[in-house]
């Protein structure tokens, strides 16, 4: 049985540090989920894109998709700890400022070189689009 206690003001204390929840997946949607994944899986450090195995091959060719470049669901999987993050194919572009973003750290060149674009340059933090727009902030890594 969940046990709740009320805490300061507006806390609720729901029997277990105060979470309610887990971080499971992040979903990115997108016009093409397969290109999307390369190039986030080329930029993060430990995540890579789930392997196919010949029963998902199948599951996909049930669903008339001959090829993984156009299955509509691709995984980036981490090495070790994080959440997957999930590209989903959609049938529009993407249209307005994104209500949420991805933080990382690295340098921007490379980023730049694999199809990000600058969107806004700020004190300590860039902000680029994905090759889709999707808007993301890269941080520089630590020099000192």
């Amino acid at each position: 049985m969940l046990v709740v206690e009320k805490r300061e003001r507006g806390m609720v204390d729901f029997g277990h540090n105060g979470a309610v929840a887990t971080l499971r997946d992040i979903i990115i949607d997108s016009r093409h989920p397969a290109s999307l994944a390369r190039f986030w899986a080329a930029i993060l450090d430990d995540y890579e894109i789930a392997p196919y195995d010949e029963a998902e091959l199948e599951r996909l060719r049930g669903e008339g998709i001959d090829s993984p470049e156009d299955d509509p669901t691709v995984a980036l999987v981490p090495g070790s700890g994080g959440p997957r993050i999930w590209f989903q194919l959609v049938p529009e572009s993407k249209v307005v400022k994104n209500r949420v973003h991805l933080d990382i750290d690295g340098d921007h060149e490379p980023i730049l070189a694999l199809g990000a674009t600058v969107s806004a340059e700020h004190d300590h933090w860039l902000t680029l689009l994905d090759p889709e727009g999707n808007e993301f902030c890269v941080f520089p890594l630590n020099t000192d």
